[in-house]
């Protein structure tokens, strides 16, 4: 599904130049949840927006389903991630003009799909994360657990090939960080590809491949008893 070789990343502040990512070799099969763990600043969240395609590595290689991204333009890119990929991240990104139904829909929406299409599918994926009876809720009426939800039914919307997650329980409680953990659970059970940022190793061991960052660069890596093992599509 994806593969990288040597991927490095730098950032420049004036003269000084960091180097975040390290060289890194890595490979995500189809249908895996691997999730990466590290301490701040070690370039876990760096990578994942390497992987995801919103931001470009200094110098490597990304090959998502055999296709050599570095060769895409700024245009292909953005449709490629429009199209396979689904994010999910910390602060859930949702328009607070736009109902819950409208959120999700709206991606769907821009992909070239009629509305009345755009809107069913929507409601299916709301559904999915036991939220039909918020559909026509606004952001600020939705708590901060729904609110993750209504992202998570947003990104899944459009069937992804990959989702990709960072920090996605870092502003909930216990309650909801389970429910959105329980949801990436079933997710991955039915197929779906899923690579996930966190802090939490309680949930990061939910995951059937876990990956530890430190210094730009992958120290160790495991695979938690609790994922049961593989699922593919």
């Amino acid at each position: 599904m994806i593969e990288t070789k040597n991927l490095r990343r730098s950032f420049k502040n004036g003269e000084q130049e960091t180097e975040v990512l390290k060289g890194i070799d890595f490979v995500a099969q189809d249908g895996e949840f691997i999730s990466i763990m590290g301490r701040s600043g070690a370039g876990k969240s760096t990578f994942l927006y390497q992987l995801s395609l919103l931001d470009h590595p200094t110098s490597g290689q990304i090959k998502i389903n055999g296709h050599e991204t570095e060769k895409m333009s700024s245009d292909e890119r953005m449709h490629f991630r429009l199209k396979k990929f689904g994010y999910v991240f910390q602060d859930y990104a949702l328009l607070p003009e736009l109902t819950a139904l409208e959120n999700v829909a709206l991606p769907l929406i821009m992909l070239g799909n009629t509305q009345a299409h755009a809107y069913a599918e929507a409601g299916k994926a709301l559904g999915r994360v036991s939220l039909s009876h918020r559909l026509n809720n606004l952001p600020s009426q939705l708590s901060g657990g729904e609110q993750q939800r209504v992202s998570i039914a947003r990104a899944i919307a459009h069937k992804p090939e990959v989702l990709f997650a960072d920090e996605p329980t870092a502003n909930l409680d216990n309650e909801s960080s389970r429910a959105v953990m329980a949801i990436f659970s079933e997710l991955h059970t039915a197929g779906q590809t899923l690579i996930m940022v966190t802090h939490e190793e309680e949930y990061a061991k939910l995951a059937e491949r876990l990956i530890h960052f430190d210094d730009g660069k992958i120290t160790s890596e495991t695979h938690p008893a609790a994922a049961g093992g593989p699922h593919k599509k």
